[in-house]
């Protein structure tokens, strides 16, 4: 069986949309994006400039992104 992404991200052009789909997702998130972060659809609203580093953050603990 395949491990999922996760989280998985959703976007392109100036919003990108990175959403935890598992406990391991959800805790990467907690620990690594701010409290305060726009939420949309259980998703976090990023825009363009800051989703690269998050993406390669996640990838560096272990997460697989799709």
């Amino acid at each position: 069986m395949a491990r999922r992404a996760d989280p998985h991200v959703q976007g392109s052009g100036s919003v990108y949309l990175p959403r935890p789909v598992s406990r391991c997702g959800a805790s990467w998130v907690a620990e690594h994006i701010p409290s305060d972060a726009r939420r949309f659809a259980g998703a976090i609203a990023v825009e363009h400039r800051y989703i690269y580093d998050i993406v390669v953050g996640a990838l560096a603990d272990g997460l697989r992104m799709r």
